[in-house]
């Protein structure tokens, strides 16, 4: 019976072991959507406070008290014109694309 016991525990470690790197994907990938939506939620508010879209994510940083971990997150912040949203992407450091 206490054999039956270790190997049960032994294969719910297995189990989590190996799914951990699934869930920790899904964490990041969380993190980016909710990363971006951060960054368009501050150029909106940028834009009913000033009338304007803000030029660059620096802006954002400096006047709207915006922080991005930069360390495990790559954003991309394109303005075309001061009356149009921005563009952002959000991509995970050292993942496929980033």
């Amino acid at each position: 019976m206490k054999k039956l016991y270790c190997a049960i525990l032994a294969a719910l470690i297995l189990v989590l072991v190996l799914l951990m790197p699934v869930f920790s994907r899904d964490i990041r990938e969380g993190s980016a959507a909710s990363i971006r939506e951060t960054v368009l939620r501050a150029a909106a508010q940028c834009y009913a406070v000033e009338g304007a879209y803000p030029p660059s994510l620096s802006y954002l940083e400096e006047n709207y008290h915006l922080v991005i971990n930069h360390r495990d997150f790559i954003v991309s912040y394109e303005a075309f014109a001061s009356n149009l949203p921005p563009d952002v992407r959000v991509l995970v450091r050292g993942e496929a694309g980033a």
